[in-house]
């Protein structure tokens, strides 16, 4: 501990040698996100890492998404315990979904503009979920850095605050499901027929309908089967929200 602690303070104390002024800014941008002066900068630059197509362990973020997964998972996880003493397992698990879940991160990521700290790199292709894989990874890097109890104070403090996860309780995070609970609840036969479409330039599309029984609900298209029946799916429980009253009758916790 003593020996940790003393080359703690020795980066601090050289933190400005042989620095180039990018790695200063970089420096100060992840800083002022932390809200406490960082130590080994080494890590954070990991944390925003590209891997390197065709090269067999390119260094990247994705070690420090494993483990800043997992950190973010247990920070969540107390705080959700104590927060809400008299609530449900099924409660706390929905509500940890999500806070976790990953529209969620990559929000908070591209808020944070994680996504313009990331060494980008030629023929590197960096997918829709960037942001919040690289929030996790940079979860992992202020853990390394800065160790848990830092980490769990910038978390609960600055990035997902109390007040931030409170406006979570009552947000549906998946209409498919909270239509197919209402509707085994009342015994009805809900299906749902997706199908390709095949439109100009190539371009591949999905197209959902959902009926209940013979009745055609709604209908929508996206990019994706996933996509296009959770949109579908929106469109039904609007509607039929307004005759059943759906949200009141379910038994899915959501607030």
């Amino acid at each position: 501990m003593k020996l940790q602690k003393f080359f703690i303070k020795f980066l601090s104390n050289n933190k400005n040698t042989f620095r180039t002024e990018e790695d200063l800014i970089f420096r100060r941008k992840i800083s002022q996100i932390v809200g406490c002066e960082i130590v080994n900068s080494h890590i954070y630059k990991e944390a925003f890492t590209l891997k390197e197509p065709g090269v067999k362990n390119s260094p990247s973020y994705e070690r420090l998404e494993f483990l800043g997964d997992a950190i973010l998972g247990s920070i969540i996880s107390c705080y959700l315990f104590n927060a809400y003493p008299g609530k449900r397992e099924g409660f706390l698990t929905q509500m940890k979904s999500k806070i976790v879940s990953r529209n969620n991160l990559n929000k908070i990521g591209e808020e944070l503009g994680l996504p313009d700290l990331a060494e980008q790199k030629a023929g590197v292709s960096a997918g829709g979920n960037l942001a919040g894989n690289l929030f996790e990874a940079l979860i992992g890097a202020i853990y390394l850095d800065l160790g848990y109890e830092v980490c769990e104070k910038t978390v609960l403090g600055r990035l997902l605050t109390p007040q931030e996860i409170a406006k979570l309780e009552n947000k549906i995070m998946s209409y498919k499901s909270l239509l197919l609970e209402w509707a085994q609840k009342n015994k009805l036969e809900l299906t749902y027929e997706t199908t390709e479409e095949h439109l100009p330039n190539k371009i591949l599309n999905f197209k959902s309908v959902i009926r209940i029984g013979s009745e055609k609900i709604s209908n929508a298209s996206d990019s994706s089967k996933k996509k296009a029946e959770e949109k579908a799916a929106q469109r039904a429980f609007y509607s039929l929200n307004k005759k059943e009253n759906i949200l009141e009758k379910s038994t899915i916790p959501i607030g």
